[in-house]
């Protein structure tokens, strides 16, 4: 196989740019690309997480999460999810958020989310495959949805 091919091929996919948040122990967050609309019914997504991180230990473990859309102009919000989360004050990251439906954060900033409940977790590779239902959505502002491609930035190969 040409690897370099293979590389630039697997970053053609379209992707979006969200916030994936979670409350176990603690409250976790992190920016995700790879998303995608799994069934309608029952409404369902999967979403692929990093198995070594945070984020995803404390979605196995809640077996919830919620998934903030970011809009277009938010990509510095995304940026702030490269890191550990700092919660202070009713804010996550400098962010406001409040609790949905199943306790994770939801970003007030965000332009939509969904809140979801984990049916199942195909553990395979390093990004763990998390298939949930969407069980809440809100839409809270009419921006565009962000896309990856257009940050500049990339992930994935």
């Amino acid at each position: 196989m040409d690897l370099q091919a293979k590389k630039k091929a697997l970053k053609m996919i379209s992707y979006g740019l969200y916030i994936l948040t979670a409350k176990a122990d603690e409250v976790a967050g992190c920016t995700v690309t790879w998303l995608s609309q799994a069934s309608m019914n029952p409404p369902m997504i999967t979403v692929n997480l990093e198995k070594e991180s945070h984020t995803y230990k404390m979605v196995e473990k809640s077996r919830q999460f919620v998934v903030n859309f970011l809009g277009k102009g938010q990509k510095e919000i995304a940026s702030k999810f490269f890191k550990h989360v700092q919660v202070e004050d009713s804010k996550i990251n400098g962010f406001d958020f409040r609790t949905g439906v199943t306790g994770s954060p939801i970003l007030l900033e965000a332009v939509a989310y969904l809140e979801c409940r984990v049916v199942d977790i195909l553990k395979q590779g390093d990004h763990h495959v998390v298939l949930a239902e969407v069980i809440e959505a809100g839409v809270q502002k009419e921006l565009e949805p962000l896309a990856l491609r257009e940050t500049g930035w990339s992930y994935g190969g």
